[in-house]
């Protein structure tokens, strides 16, 4: 496929456009999956910060849903949206500052093809999205600034380097690249007190953040500590899960093109500046290498290290440039190029029809045969089915209400932090119910907070609890302590393509007799 050299410009903006339209629908027609809809209640309830990341998400999802004013799906999620249209194009600008336009545009093309970029970051609305707008911003200035050293790049660069550490902890990674790049190659810059500026704008944006974990026995830090370590049992089985993942979310494609253009930068071919190239190893491979360390003891997740490798796409983007080079004022869009955008509409295609047709068995457990386990193991149910419960659970409570078996008052519980926002955004909150966890922060997280605003749960009253066959929770095993009597009341069959795909059981819980111990009331104790 070749494209006019003076059109770039004209194609660059049909792949926005066209990226931007196709996945504003599918943020439109897909459920929010288990964590985006958890984010949900980070706009519900703002903080200085929250339990599990900084507060960023949360005031996107606030500014673009007018403060909750639209709830749909499409609007909580329409930041991630515009972001990754914005995002592609600074990918544009970074490659076309570090090289030439044809390497910014094979760039944002690769970029687009990224299923962490495309739909990690571009549909769902998750923390990487704010993450990844402002990490490429800190990128660019930092880029401008080393090229030409005007100290006006270098406090923006600051500024977004903290906005990027508001949107999630990574973000320090940032920093953690330029001092080891100043360290390595540019020690004249400790004597330019524009760096230590910049620095210290990022470390106020900071302050909420650090005040909030102050006042909460940093358990943000404590929680994220658990999460990875140094020390552990070797398991290479985790290492191994790490780079199959990192090998889906990153297209396998742009997967292959990137280690081939490491280990051409490592037989020393110059396809790329010393500085740019220099800058970009820095941001980048301190982040890949540290958790890949931790996976060889602890299982991570794999779009944890996908920030570093979508920036270092721009390697792949300068080398392919120079290996298909304008030439009588056309440019080539090389077949990687064009196969790993391929595979990005194979995957989405695929990924859109499993999950509304499950037309591919994924319960392969044993357990998942009894009822109380069907569609067990099936994870594309994480987002379907949910828009499906509130008719009728509605219907079945106002049954129960007018029977006098309920109040209208009475509260829902969850166990676990999913499904606890899932059924909180999809059936308490529009039929006017409170939702709350019903354990320790570990397992609800922010309802641990949200308990609090909400009124927390009282002795004596009733509640409603919901429990799913792809994720059950047997409730006389985990609530019969708590409650003078368990009542099994329905069972709810949500269908796909006219089969069952999963089943909602519906409790009654009655007398709350013992409330569990929270982590407020714990801290209080001496």
């Amino acid at each position: 496929m070749k494209i006019r050299e003076n059109e770039i410009n004209k194609y660059l903006i049909l792949l926005l456009s066209v990226s931007a339209l196709l996945r504003g629908v599918l943020a439109s027609i897909i459920e929010f999956g288990n964590d985006e809809v958890y984010y949900w209640t980070y706009a519900m309830y703002p903080d200085w910060s929250h339990f599990d990341h900084p507060p960023m998400v949360g005031l996107m999802m606030q500014l673009f849903s007018c403060n909750l004013f639209f709830t749909s799906e499409f609007f909580l999620r329409l930041s991630s949206v515009i972001f990754m249209t914005i995002n592609t194009y600074l990918v544009f600008l970074i490659g076309k500052q570090v090289k030439n336009v044809q390497t910014g545009f094979y760039a944002a093309l690769l970029y687009t093809a990224s299923i962490y970029a495309f739909v990690i970051t571009g549909i769902f609305i998750l923390p990487d999205t704010p993450l990844g707008i402002f990490t490429f911003l800190a990128v660019l200035q930092f880029v401008r600034y080393f090229q030409n050293e005007k100290n006006k790049h270098l406090i923006l660069a600051g500024l977004f380097a903290g906005l990027a550490m508001l949107s999630k902890y990574s973000g320090v990674f940032i920093w953690l690249g330029i001092g080891l790049y100043i360290i390595l190659y540019s020690r004249k810059e400790f004597k330019n007190p524009f760096l230590y500026l910049s620095a210290l704008i990022s470390a106020v944006c900071m302050i909420p953040v650090l005040m909030w974990n102050i006042n909460n026995e940093f358990i943000s830090f404590t929680f994220h500590g658990n999460r990875v370590g140094f020390f552990g049992e070797f398991h290479p089985e985790y290492f191994l899960a790490e780079l199959v993942g990192e090998l889906a979310y990153n297209n396998p494609v742009n997967y292959v093109l990137t280690i081939i253009a490491l280990v051409a930068l490592v037989k020393g071919n110059k396809f790329i500046s010393d500085m740019p190239k220099r800058l970009i190893l820095c941001l980048t491979l301190p982040l890949i290498i540290l958790f890949w360390f931790f996976s060889l003891t602890r299982q991570i997740l794999p779009h944890w290290t996908s920030p570093s490798f979508v920036l270092l796409l721009i390697f792949v983007a300068a080398q392919l440039s120079d290996k298909y080079q304008i030439k009588d004022n056309y440019l080539i869009i090389p077949k990687s190029i064009v196969t790993s955008l391929s595979v990005l509409l194979f995957v989405l295609i695929l990924g859109v029809a499993e999950i509304k047709t499950g037309f591919i068995p994924l319960n392969f457990s044993e357990r998942s045969k009894t009822i109380q386990r069907y569609g067990e193991g099936d994870f594309t149910l994480d987002m379907y089915g949910w828009r499906k419960i509130r008719p009728e659970f509605q219907e079945i409570r106002e049954e129960i209400i007018l029977k006098g078996e309920m109040k209208e008052s009475d509260g829902m519980i969850a166990l676990k932090w999913y499904p606890l926002a899932n059924l909180d955004y999809y059936v308490a909150y529009p039929l006017g119910i409170d939702m709350y966890g019903f354990r320790n922060p570990g397992e609800i997280h922010k309802y641990a907070w949200i308990n609090k605003e909400r009124g927390d749960l009282k002795l004596g009253e009733d509640y409603w609890f919901l429990t799913e066959s792809f994720d059950y929770y047997e409730p006389n095993k985990y609530l019969k302590p708590y409650f003078k009597e368990i009542v099994p009341t329905d069972t709810i069959t949500i269908e796909r393509c006219g089969k069952p795909a999963k089943y909602v059981f519906v409790y009654m819980l009655k007398d709350l007799k013992k409330i569990p111990a929270t982590w407020f009331e714990e801290k209080k104790t001496p």
